[in-house]
């Protein structure tokens, strides 16, 4: 008894040890193993149309590869290409001091309404109100460039991250039936279970995707419809641009509808900057709030709070894969939890 009890506790150590070591060497690859796995799950299917003809899995697998590759890296380069040159426009207008459209602006009858009732309650003078305000927008525009230009990340860290992604979604969909088979095989749960585990698995992380790309097309119709209202340029390319830019973590739309924003009130479309700031901020900013939650909901039936909070607190944990992440935690933990009551139940069913 002795002996098994010491074999027990030795072997939990060891175990213990190895896996915090597999952990840390593990931890910097974390984001592209998780990109990898969802990715490959979501694109699976067409990974196996091209097995039935192929018959060669590594060409199958390299062949989905590419796909996967042409459809993120197609519209990511057009929209850094398209937002780096519209920032370093807006940035060219600020360090110029060109502000004479924007002073000439706050003598617009609306503006010069809030103008002299925030001079009247605060005790300051118009000249003192119009500098603060284009200081305030001069400040708000270079923060915005230098949080938005942060939010790109280091090049070399992103691609490598990118490669390190690509190697794994290879790997993973030549011999990830294999690799599930072992994971299935190492649970110590009943065939059911794990069925059901499974399933929840996939449903959470095919509905949070499929919900991405939902709420980013209406972002960018929305965006798109507001823009060609407001008579802004090429308002179907800054559509589609919203679309992509909705993916990016935390900042998502607001990285095309708010240096439009600025620009608008830099160059005195005060009216139309105002209508797009609050369309930005209550009409797509806050679809992604609204109806990605719905949509992971009512597939894996969880509450829609859960979805929202889990969605919001895995971005923040763990970037934009916590768009995935977060949720699945969640329905994982919902899903063992249950588990072990199911099992608990029939215990007590038994004894009684």
């Amino acid at each position: 008894m002795a002996v098994n009890r010491f074999y027990f506790i030795t072997l939990t150590f060891f175990v213990g040890v190895l896996g915090y070591l597999s952990y840390l060497i593990l931890k910097p690859f974390l984001s592209p193993i998780a990109w990898a796995i969802v990715l490959s799950l979501v694109f699976y299917p067409v990974y196996a149309f091209l097995l039935r003809y192929i018959k060669l899995r590594a060409v199958a697998s390299f062949i989905t590869l590419g796909i996967i590759l042409i459809i993120i890296l197609g519209p990511f380069s057009y929209l850094s290409i398209l937002l780096v040159k519209e920032l370093k426009h807006i940035s060219d207008y600020m360090e110029g001091g060109r502000f004479e459209t924007l002073q000439s602006a706050l003598g617009h009858p609306v503006m010069k309404a809030m103008v002299d009732r925030i001079t009247s309650l605060f005790n300051i003078t118009e000249a003192e109100m119009d500098k603060a305000i284009i200081d305030g927008i001069s400040n708000l525009g270079k923060d915005l460039i230098g949080r938005i230009t942060k939010g790109m990340g280091d090049v070399v860290t992103v691609a490598l991250n990118f490669i390190f992604m690509a190697f794994a979604i290879f790997f993973l969909l030549k011999d990830g039936t294999e690799f599930l088979k072992k994971i299935r095989d190492y649970m110590p749960f009943s065939e059911e279970q794990k069925d059901r585990l499974a399933t929840q698995i996939r449903d959470i992380i095919i509905s949070t995707v499929y919900g991405g790309v939902v709420v980013a097309i209406v972002q960018g119709l929305i965006a798109g419809l507001t823009f060609y209202i407001l008579e802004i340029p090429s308002p179907v390319v800054w559509g589609m641009a919203t679309s992509i830019a909705s993916f990016i973590p935390l900042i998502g739309a607001f990285a095309i509808w708010g240096p439009a924003t600025v620009y608008l009130f830099l160059h005195g479309a005060v009216l139309k900057g105002i209508a797009l700031a609050i369309i930005g901020v209550f009409g797509i900013s806050l679809i992604d709030n609204v109806l990605k939650p719905i949509i992971i909901g009512g597939r894996t039936k969880m509450p829609i709070l859960a979805i929202f909070f889990s969605v919001l607190g895995g971005i923040k944990l763990f970037g934009l894969i916590g768009l995935v992440m977060g949720p699945l935690v969640l329905a994982i933990f919902v899903s063992v939890v249950e588990i072990f009551r199911n099992i608990e139940t029939n215990e007590n069913r038994g004894i009684s």
